[in-house]
């Protein structure tokens, strides 16, 4: 089966579209990336995400032009993704999240906008969408929720491993040998690239740090990672997530007040730092031994900087990215996604109970015909 996944994270970037062929089910999936894109968003589009993102209220009628608008992006992705290849049956969509909150004496909420009915009509492709809503509705977090593909594909015989996602937020999946009889385990470690990308905007007209080279020409401020990272979020236990509500643009100006006697580089490389150690600390805090190898995906993949001090500060560990262990660094969430549909429209639950704290596993997504 040709399926589309298709992501836009909490980076706000653009959407990641990735053409996907799937074969088998689960121990024996195979899934092969015939193309990957990604497709930025219009300039006034992302600038009114991120302002809903940032708090921003909107009236019902103006969140309904802000969801078929995400939806018209994605849509256009979708069939600008398969121009010129055999159409696919089939489209996944994470859509483009703009609130999450964790579940705590309530259940979590998680909105995603780019409404799959939409996305279905404007493609005459089945579309599944809503991925964390059935996993928040027993209580679980609603994510992280690629750790099943990152088994499926990533696990190893002997090597205790991580999958490290670097987004705007990043998680990770820990995948013990297979016959270790130790569970998988996943969770969000906290900031990804998402106060480096906002600092750098904030300093520049640049929208990222391209390679970590500008905090590479700084000194991190030790004492400010440390004091950051006593923070309540890195002391809980997971399964837990976070999104932009905790490590956005607010995050940023505290973090720009308590570093005000430092100049740029050395306030991004004080940011790098946090992240990378946010990841380090996380694995010594909650892992039952320390990874073999990290395999980095996502936009931090590409941050040779930041996999310099996150390899510095795990000197045991083997850190690389996911494309040299034959799954695209770039497009592994996107690849996620269609695998999830697929999943879903076979009738296989995807989440994993032990990573997002539901208490069984479900079926994921909804599912949007044409015709």
């Amino acid at each position: 089966m040709r399926v589309i996944g298709l992501m836009s994270g909490t980076s706000v970037d653009g959407i990641d579209a990735a053409l996907v062929e799937i074969t088998g089910s689960t121990e024996d999936l195979q899934a092969t990336l015939i193309a990957g894109e990604t497709y930025p968003y219009p300039a006034k589009l992302r600038d009114r995400i991120l302002s809903v993102c940032s708090g921003t209220a909107l009236s019902i009628a103006e969140l309904a032009e802000l969801d078929d608008a995400i939806a018209a992006q994605f849509a256009q992705a979708a069939l600008q993704i398969q121009a010129n290849q055999t159409p696919a049956v089939l489209i996944g969509s994470h859509g483009q999240t703009v609130f999450h909150r964790p579940p705590s004496d309530r259940l979590g909420y998680s909105l995603q906008l780019g409404r799959g009915a939409a996305i279905a009509h404007q493609t005459n492709i089945a579309t599944i969408s809503n991925f964390r809503a059935a996993d928040i509705a027993i209580g679980g977090q609603g994510a992280p929720l690629v750790p099943p593909i990152d088994a499926v594909f990533l696990r190893h015989p002997i090597e205790h491993r991580c999958v490290q996602n670097i987004g705007g937020i990043g998680n990770v999946t820990y995948l013990p040998p297979v016959k270790s009889g130790l569970p998988i385990r996943g969770w969000d470690t906290g900031a990804g690239n998402m106060l480096i990308d906002l600092a750098v905007q904030q300093f520049s007209d640049q929208t990222y740090d391209r390679d970590g080279a500008w905090a590479a020409s700084g000194t991190p401020n030790q004492e400010l990672v440390d004091r950051w990272l006593h923070q309540d979020f890195f002391q809980q236990l997971p399964p837990k997530s976070t999104g932009r509500e905790q490590f956005g643009q607010e995050y940023l100006n505290a973090c720009l007040i308590d570093a005000a006697t430092l100049n740029q580089a050395d306030i991004l490389a004080t940011l790098t730092e946090f992240t990378a150690a946010s990841i380090a600390q996380s694995y010594k805090a909650f892992l039952p031994q320390l990874p073999d190898r990290v395999l980095i995906c996502g936009g931090g993949s590409r941050n040779t900087y930041l996999k310099s001090r996150l390899q510095a500060l795990l000197p045991d560990s083997i850190v690389t990215t996911t494309d040299e262990a034959g799954l695209n660094a770039d497009f592994k969430e996107a690849i996620a996604f269609a695998i999830l549909a697929y999943w879903r429209y076979h009738g296989i639950p995807g989440n994993l109970p032990e990573v997002t704290g539901a208490p069984k596993p479900v079926l994921l997504g909804e599912i949007h015909h044409v015709g």
